[in-house]
């Protein structure tokens, strides 16, 4: 049992990480350009790499935070542009060609010995560095604080039926929030996963409850920050595409000629999604890197493959699918790990290896979503028709 908690414990530290939030904010963005407009693009990593570029140069260089964050806004909006101007007539795999090339320059650039000065080259930016001023307006103070004061070990001393038991409570509200985005439309499907969700959360940091630092690297500054975001961005993305402004986006994924008939300037429409798709990404980026490092391999092409498998298995063209599917591709990740870590021998299978290993599992299971059920846990069939 003592084995079965640790993992719990490991797959909720990674659910609740500031990186895990941070992708998801990325994956948002990218439902804006691939779920709801139909873009294909395969470079939001170096929407990301340029918001934290733009955000830890600026803060090196002595600006203010506000002023180092509206700068990585600003490098992802001019990058929206220059790709978008050239590129947006392509369809399908063409514009996948072009933004990945686009992407990887923008990290071979970052890699640059030339740019040691400003990007660290291929050693990147520590964090040190660049976080400071966001660190010191955290309100939580020193220490640590753990999450569920009342937990497993308050329930009958902490017996194994308890945590059995949540763990069938847990599965049933999974089991809950994909009856609903299947079963369930408009407000009152947004409402059962939300609150199936919260309960969710509720139960799993019960059984398993997370001690953080307040103000660490990875301590809840940082996650509250981070989830508020993804919050927001969630909320965001719901006024939009519930617009007309929305509408027309998902015409043009279905039938461009058809807008572009009616007198829209698909063009525009086209452009405005690749913008904020790529906002979404910066901001994003700079959450992701605040407890890191600036660091061009680490947002590379192998983040955005991240994305769309994060999109994919939430259900893309969905609300809540982004931030569902980032919340089960690095919670089931970290299962992985720590399950084959813990039960598979060192001879066998080495700690190095199973990270691999972890990846190639995942990539195994989203082969067998998008052959049985493409739309993913979330999405709607209806929501598949592209104009690519």
């Amino acid at each position: 049992m003592d084995t079965i908690q640790s993992i719990l414990n490991a797959m909720l530290r990674e659910a609740v990480s500031p990186q895990t939030a941070a992708v998801a904010i990325a994956v948002i963005g990218l439902n804006i350009h691939f779920g709801f407009t139909g873009l294909l693009n395969m470079g939001q990593s170096a929407f990301m790499l340029l918001g934290a570029y733009g955000f830890a140069i600026s803060i090196t260089h002595g600006l203010p935070l506000v002023v180092a964050i509206l700068i990585g806004l600003a490098a992802a909006f001019v990058f929206a542009l220059v790709l978008g101007m050239p590129t947006l007539k392509l369809r399908g795999d063409y514009l996948a060609i072009v933004t990945i090339s686009a992407a990887e320059i923008i990290r071979y650039v970052g890699r640059s010995a030339k740019l040691t000065d400003f990007t660290g080259a291929a050693q990147g930016i520590p964090g040190s560095q660049y976080r400071d001023p966001f660190t010191k307006l955290s309100p939580f103070g020193n220490g640590s604080t753990q999450l569920m004061p009342f937990n497993y070990h308050d329930v009958a001393g902490g017996a194994a039926w308890v945590t059995i038991l949540g763990l069938v409570l847990v599965a049933a509200c999974v089991t809950g929030i994909v009856a609903a985005g299947r079963r369930l439309e408009g407000l009152t499907r947004n409402v059962a996963v939300v609150g199936l969700s919260v309960l969710g959360v509720v139960l799993a940091l019960f059984l398993a409850p997370v001690t953080n630092q307040n103000t660490g690297v990875r301590g809840w500054w940082f996650t509250g920050v981070a989830w508020v975001l993804v919050g927001l961005s969630t909320y965001a993305v719901y006024k939009l595409v519930t617009s007309p402004w929305g509408r027309t986006l998902k015409g043009i994924r279905e039938d461009e000629d058809a807008i572009r008939s009616l007198g829209k300037n698909v063009f525009a429409i086209k452009m405005q999604a690749l913008v904020i798709g790529g906002l979404f990404g910066a901001v994003g980026g700079i959450m992701y890197v605040l407890p890191a490092t600036v660091q061009p391999d680490s947002m590379g092409r192998s983040l955005t493959f991240f994305c769309y498998t994060a999109l994919l298995l939430g259900g893309a063209a969905s609300i809540f699918g982004p931030v569902l599917g980032s919340l089960l591709f690095f919670v089931a990740r970290a299962f992985i790990i720590a399950a084959t870590n813990a039960y598979v021998p060192d001879s066998v299978m080495s700690t190095q290896q199973t990270s691999q290993f972890a990846f190639i599992v995942v990539g195994v299971a989203l082969m067998l979503l998008v052959i049985f059920r493409p739309q993913g846990i979330l999405g709607n069939k209806r929501e598949l028709r592209f104009n690519v």
